[in-house]
């Protein structure tokens, strides 16, 4: 493995100051986590105790990076203010059962309550997109310092919704601009594509999917007639903080599977040359290359391609 060159000060710095910053922002430095009689470690070990299914204090030393001896002292004084109940496992005699009293519970709910409010207070200053931007960054930070295999990675696809096609329109046009520099008349074309489908959607031969991770919106992709035989594929999307984990070929295989249910014979789709991610993705799909035509659009020269796939 190569050695990677130390952090410069500058880069130590910074970071000492986000630490500073974000701290503040979110009060640890209060006497009283959320205004109440305990820490801030005290009301993260009541909540792994109140969200998992009766822990050993092994598992949330190690979980949380605990000192046993800290977290001990913590548990006996849970215990004496009868907000914890220890029970001897059954295959371990060496470990106790973790889980909240009924106390403990009517104590600890008003804390996650107020927890979720400050939150949604601090959210609610802000615009949509700078939302978005903080939500994406925090995510950044996670995978960067706690990076997980691709398997680990959890999200969900569903059929669109109400809101979602406004998603879909802003964030081909903001995405597309950023990393390939089409210009709004880019984003144009996608909301006619959507409204389209919108306006003609017909469930049992028409599908749009959805992927979400950790509750936020992550990728689209639209399965369109063309004709009585012929389906097209739509507006393929992935966000950048969810590139690498399988959703993109997860959301063609979906499309493809669809296609051949609905009872099409083939299925085509219309791209450019210098998408290369998703180029490779339909090949994986069994696609092949049936035709290339130079254009000029979007304020650049481009060549686009069509792709088939016979059903």
């Amino acid at each position: 493995m190569t050695a990677q060159p130390a952090p410069s000060s500058q880069s130590v710095t910074a970071v000492r100051r986000f630490n500073r910053f974000y701290t503040r922002q979110i009060g640890i430095l209060r006497e009283g986590w959320l205004n109440s009689p305990f820490s801030l470690a005290e009301v993260r070990v009541l909540y792994e105790i109140a969200h998992r299914r009766q822990p050993t204090a092994a598992e949330l030393c190690k979980d949380l990076g605990l000192d046993p001896g800290y977290l001990s002292r913590m548990l006996r004084r849970f215990e004496q203010q009868n907000l914890l109940n220890r029970t001897p496992s059954v295959t371990d005699g060496r470990q106790s059962l973790l889980s909240l009293t009924p106390r403990g519970r009517r104590v600890f709910a008003p804390l996650e309550a107020r927890q979720s409010h400050e939150v949604g207070a601090l959210l609610a200053r802000l615009s949509s997109q700078k939302r978005h931007r903080l939500l994406e960054a925090m995510r950044t930070i996670e995978d960067v310092l706690d990076p997980k295999p691709a398997g680990q990675a959890t999200y969900v696809l569903r059929r669109h919704q109400p809101g979602d096609m406004g998603w879909i329109v802003h964030r081909h046009g903001a995405l597309y601009f950023r990393e390939y520099g089409y210009d709004e008349r880019f984003e144009a074309l996608v909301a006619e594509i959507v409204a389209a489908f919108v306006e003609r959607f017909d469930p049992k031969s028409e599908r749009c999917w959805i992927a979400e991770k950790d509750g936020e919106i992550v990728g689209c992709i639209f399965a369109v007639r063309k004709s009585k035989t012929i389906a097209k594929l739509r507006l393929l999307l992935v966000e950048p903080s969810a590139r690498g984990l399988g959703i993109g070929a997860r959301l063609v295989n979906e499309c493809v599977r669809f296609a051949r249910q609905a009872g099409y014979k083939k299925m085509i789709l219309w791209t450019q040359s210098e998408l290369l991610a998703a180029r490779h993705l339909y090949e994986r799909a069994g696609f092949y290359l049936a035709g290339k035509k130079r254009h000029h659009s979007w304020g650049r020269s481009l060549v686009a391609e069509t792709w088939e796939l016979k059903l």
